[in-house]
């Protein structure tokens, strides 16, 4: 099937209004019980066939998390591993998947880098975040390629309400550690605004269990965070927007090499501009332009000169809701991509496009629900890819819910991957093949009782030309198969004013030539949140276990499981004044994620240790 004649059809259907989704696309940002992500588009939770946590800006005042990636850890399904504190680089693995196979979005834009392959999730203040969905599975048919593991969304913080409401907050913690915010929000029934600014600093830990001298210091880390949203509604049938998210700053590294103090620059910036409304009673469109930029530049105190490596990515996407009636739906779009790399490194090929269109017909009964996709893509360097996905739900009683459904998913090769250059023993394959897979997954939603909720998964994929690192390194190859199996739960219940979230995952991911485990993969995670409310201040726990893993490929360097304690507490002094209290690590845990080897000395990243943070906020009535 020829992509050109696809977008043929769909432009060929009634004139295009500018118009879009309803005005609830904005407004669901706050609710806990919707979902965007999964099918572009506004839909409750309980309809949609993905497996989901959502966390709204209420969550994350409650946990009040340090960074982007400490607050996934609480997805069941999710392993985060941090090298090093604040500002260090982490790996994010979803149901056993890598960081690059999955899909991160802000504010509807895909961020990241096209050379690393995943997104800078540890610059990410969240300060500046309304909302973060987690989808767990392949979603390439709606989002393309880098959904194969899941998706990620970020908003970035939107308007409270009508009038003006102001806010200020000021932390400060172990290892010199500050954090400063402050934003202003308001708006009217057609005009709503949101304008925040941040500054975090952190003299940091040594990030390293060996680290040659004189880099054998803390590893520092300052970031400096903007976000600006700005919405209008013309009319009951036509919206339009636009959002703004800027972060810059450095951080430290540790090297092994001696006399190096390394350090890294960074920017992150995401802008989207978006237009919505009602064609006609049955149809709503949206137009959304999306712009994003990671650029990383690597300098050293001690020697002149710099590398860098700095990803542009600009996206058009042209997203359609038909409403048939009789429970029938059908979702079509089009998207474009580019992606563009600056490096001082030489990449034979540096700029790419990909042009995409997509069709999902869902149907919801009274006893049970279907759903049918099919993405086609179109890349510049690899030619054409269909994906498809399919779910079939089945309403056993009011209270118990099953979905069966299917999932394939793609991901094309990073610039890093195909063209490094050769160099320090290590050099990219431009013979690489994208990598495909087939997801197989079982759920169950159930009300248990009134105060009791149960989401279970089986799940399966299946994993073709999987890109890995040779043994010795020495470049990236394609793994002709792997799989991973999987089981996940997530339990929430109220029990004598306590309000707990347990959420547990297994997992077996298999090289099935080798038959090694995958490294960097713990087969069993388990996340346990505890909160109470007593009057005006609230009291809460977090408790995250992690099973052992291995190192590397062969197996051969097993790191140890472990569990840390997280404590905090939050007091309401009155309407405008809050203070807020986090220890994290209570148990003080010494552990590490990542082990390697180098000049036969055996190194290890050094995760944060027990550290406390105390912050105060002033919401002034204006």
């Amino acid at each position: 099937m020829k992509l050109s004649r696809l977008a043929l059809a769909v432009a060929l259907a009634p004139s295009l209004a500018l118009a879009a989704q309803p005005a609830s696309h904005e407004e669901a940002l706050k609710l806990s019980d919707t979902l965007i992500t999964a099918n572009r588009d506004v839909e409750q939770r309980s309809d949609s066939s993905a497996a989901s946590t959502v966390f709204t800006r209420a969550d994350i005042e409650r946990l009040r998390p340090a960074s982007v990636p400490a607050l996934l850890t609480q997805v069941p399904g999710v392993q985060v591993s941090n090298y090093g504190g604040r500002g260090a680089l982490f790996s994010l693995n979803i149901r056993g998947t890598s960081s690059a196979q999955t899909l991160v979005l802000i504010d509807g834009v895909r961020a990241g880098s096209a050379t690393a392959g995943g997104a800078a999730l540890q610059y990410l203040s969240v300060d500046q975040i309304e909302r973060i969905e987690v989808l767990r599975g392949s979603r390439s048919a709606i989002h393309g390629a880098d959904a194969m593991g899941g998706v990620i969304q970020i908003f970035t913080r939107r308007s409270e309400g009508e009038g003006l409401r102001p806010y200020v907050r000021l932390a400060a913690g172990s290892d010199s550690t500050f954090e400063r915010s402050l934003g202003l929000s308001g708006g009217n029934e057609r005009t709503r605004f949101s304008l925040s600014a941040g500054l975090e600093e952190t003299a940091g830990i040594d990030r390293t269990r060996i680290a040659p001298a004189p880099d054998a210091d803390d590893d520092a880390y300052r970031n400096r965070s903007l976000a600006l949203s700005l919405s209008h509604r013309f009319n009951e049938r036509l919206e339009a927007g636009f959002t703004v998210l800027d972060q810059r700053g450095k951080t430290e590294v540790d090297s092994t090499w001696m006399d190096s103090l390394p350090y890294d620059e960074y920017s992150l910036s995401t802008t989207s501009a978006w237009l919505n409304g009602r064609v006609s009673d049955i149809w709503s469109s949206r137009i959304e332009l999306g712009h994003s930029e990671d650029r990383q530049e690597n300098l050293d105190k001690l020697f002149p000169g710099s590398t860098v490596n700095n990803s542009y990515r600009d996206s058009v996407n042209w997203l359609n809701t038909l409403a048939l009636g009789n429970g029938h739906s059908l979702r079509m779009g089009l998207d474009y991509l580019n992606d563009k790399v600056r490096s001082s490194n030489d990449f034979t090929v540096s700029n790419r496009d990909n042009k995409a269109a997509f069709a999902q017909h869902s149907f919801q009964g009274e006893h049970f629900g279907t759903e049918l996709g099919m993405r086609h893509d179109d890349n510049q360097q690899f030619g054409s890819e269909n994906t498809f996905n399919g779910a079939l739900s089945y309403q056993l009683d009011p209270d118990n819910q099953l979905i069966l459904s299917y999932a394939e998913g793609f991901r094309v090769p990073t610039f890093a991957d195909l063209y490094w250059p050769a160099g320090w023993g290590y050099q990219g394959n431009p013979n690489l093949k994208p990598e495909k897979s087939r997801s197989y997954e079982l759920q169950w939603r159930s009300q248990l009782g009134p105060a009791t909720e149960l989401e279970a998964s089986l799940y399966r994929t299946d994993f073709r030309n999987l890109i890995a690192g040779t043994p010795d390194w020495s470049t990236v190859d394609n793994i002709d198969r792997a799989r991973v199996n999987g089981f996940e739960a997530t339990l929430k219940q109220e029990l004598f004013g306590w309000h707990g979230d347990l959420g547990i995952s297994i997992i077996d991911p298999r090289n099935r030539e080798t038959g090694h485990t995958l490294a960097n993969r713990a087969k069993r995670t388990l996340n346990l949140n505890l909160d109470r409310q007593f009057g005006s201040i609230g009291v809460g726990a977090t408790f995250t276990a992690v099973s052992s893993s291995y190192a590397n490929a062969a197996n051969t360097t097993e790191l140890p499981g472990y569990g840390v304690l997280d404590l905090r507490a939050s007091w309401q002094a009155n309407e405008e004044l809050a203070f807020d209290l986090k220890l994290a690590n209570v148990l003080d845990k010494d552990y590490s994620r990542l082990a390697y080897a180098y000049n036969g000395q055996e190194y290890g990243y050094r995760e944060m240790p027990f550290a406390a943070m105390l912050g105060v906020t002033w919401t002034p009535n204006l």
